[in-house]
């Protein structure tokens, strides 16, 4: 069963996002972040038996627009043994919007 304690994510192909410190117990998930145009940003959620996370987050941007959400995040393998999370996500209110987006393990 896959373990996200400690483990590092980033959004692929933008080394300007901030890199997210995911903690878990049990099957309890979470994370908070900082970094470019996030001043702040938490997630907190469930890990399922195949390692599929299921989150709400909730993120505070530079210029002060708070957007929250949810995503259900489905691990896959790298070919370097990395863990690749396809990310399946709704923000809702004015930001509302709909997308799909990959994070990349970072070591």
């Amino acid at each position: 069963m896959l373990d996200y304690d400690g483990k590092k994510f980033r959004k692929t192909g933008s080394e300007s996002h901030p890199v997210t410190v995911y903690r878990q117990d049990g099957d309890v998930v979470w994370s908070e972040f900082a970094g470019g145009e996030v001043l702040r940003g938490s997630t907190a959620g469930t890990r399922a038996a195949d390692g599929t996370l299921h989150l709400g987050y909730t993120i505070v941007l530079a210029g002060g627009e708070i957007i929250s959400g949810h995503t259900v995040n489905t691990p896959e393998v790298t070919e370097d043994g990395r863990v690749r999370l396809r990310e399946v996500w709704e923000r809702y209110g004015p930001h509302a919007a709909t997308g799909v987006s990959y994070l990349e393990e970072v070591t």
